[in-house]
């Protein structure tokens, strides 16, 4: 069929046609943003789940529709190796210049510029990547003591303090937020619970993998009460039906039941997988009709396109060392597996090769699902590795010594 008018939209963080089975969770957050621009208590919100699972086309959804109900948004993302002042200040910068609307002589919002001032001046020796200038002049002992945790909790209660003044919100919509190391994530919570605890609207809502919950807990041991952890995982087998099949019907065409099942095995119920999936079968049908032909044409189109992009571009940024860890794991199946047994696949001791996993945890390639377990953090990442790599480990790229 004509891939004009094709409706999937596979691609990071883009909104599908249809996003299925997640209306509790867009009202759960929705409800919690009112109260807090109400001054009513309500917790922060965390997404969190394996890749693929939409937890940024989620958390965009929810600050359209916030901003849509006049919240402002810091629309933020956590790259690896980037501080997360150099992150906060152009972005609060961007807020407090549509926050003033021509009103910047009121004094909350006067302050919080002095603020955001002096925060910056302040911190810019030690984080090096904050380059944007704020026009305002400081205010003597406000947000400029050079201490993130203290300096941090000053500028979102200037922040606050001026929403509050407009009768308005704010909220800071992180992704990748397990990119944010650990001291600075501590600093960032310490602020949220400072705000809240001045009832101030100012809120998170972020997304990660699923290691941001010990890094949060570790970085603060409230945090657990702070923030309303949301899991997101693949969808449920109505919801990934209708994700599937609802883009194409509103085109007037039709999957066979075939063809369906096939898809939402092979994608597991992935929403982005399923995209992927939905692209490439209607590209293949001839006519108004997805046939099972065509869905088993489009596993083998879908999965060149993944290796291709979605895997590889994660793939080639290992080590070799990182890739052969990698590859023992994928040899073992799609896991969760224990430490040992991986190291075993390697022929080491686990303590040789447990900097290679502390490693691959980092890069967001890796998470523990429990104490001593090892699991991809993308889905059908084995599958891939196989076939990239082939199923024995290189053992010949890893030593006693992980460097």
């Amino acid at each position: 069929m004509d891939p004009r008018i094709n409706p999937y939209a596979p691609g990071a963080g883009t909104s599908p046609p249809e996003l299925a089975g997640r209306d509790d969770l867009i009202l759960r957050a929705a409800i919690a943003l009112d109260r807090i621009r109400a001054g009513r208590a309500a917790r922060s919100f965390i997404l969190y789940g394996l890749r693929g699972v939409g937890k940024t086309v989620l958390l965009n959804r929810i600050r359209l529709d916030a901003e849509a109900r006049g919240f402002s948004a810091v629309r933020l993302e956590a790259p690896e190796n980037r501080s997360l002042p150099g992150l906060l200040v152009p972005g609060l910068r961007a807020m407090l210049l549509r926050l003033d609307r021509g009103q910047a002589a009121k004094s909350a919002a006067l302050r919080a510029w002095r603020a955001l001032s002096g925060f910056a001046r302040a911190l810019k020796v030690k984080y090096d990547d904050i380059e944007v200038s704020i026009e305002a002049e400081p205010e003597p002992g406000l947000a400029d003591t050079g201490d993130l945790e203290l300096d941090l909790n000053d500028l979102l209660a200037a922040v606050g303090r001026a929403a509050k003044e407009r009768g308005g919100a704010v909220v800071l919509f992180i992704d990748e937020l397990q990119y944010v190391e650990e001291a600075q994530l501590g600093a960032l919570i310490a602020a949220l619970h400072a705000v809240a605890q001045d009832q101030l609207p100012v809120t998170l809502m972020a997304a990660g993998l699923p290691q941001l919950l010990g890094r949060m807990g570790r970085a603060k041991s409230y945090a657990e009460r702070l923030f309303e952890f949301a899991p997101i995982d693949r969808l449920p087998d109505e919801a990934a039906r209708d994700a599937l099949t609802l883009p194409a019907e509103r085109e007037h065409v039709r999957f066979e039941a075939e063809a369906i099942e096939q898809v939402l095995r092979e994608s597991r119920g992935y929403p982005y997988f399923l995209q992927e999936w939905g692209k490439h079968c209607w590209d293949l049908a001839e006519d108004s009709r997805i046939t099972a032909a065509d869905a088993q044409q489009a596993t083998v189109q879908a999965l060149a396109e993944l290796d291709a992009s979605f895997f590889r571009v994660r793939f080639d940024r290992l080590t070799p060392k990182e890739k052969a860890y990698m590859q023992a794991m994928a040899s073992l199946g799609p896991g969760p597996h224990r430490s040992g047994d991986i190291a075993e696949a390697l022929g080491r001791p686990v303590n040789a090769v447990a900097p290679l996993r502390n490693s691959l945890i980092e890069k967001g390639m890796l998470y523990s699902p429990s104490h001593g377990d090892t699991a991809f953090t993308v889905p059908l990442f084995d599958a891939f590795m196989r076939r990239a790599s082939g199923a024995k480990p290189r053992l010949d790229v890893i030593d006693d010594d992980p460097a």
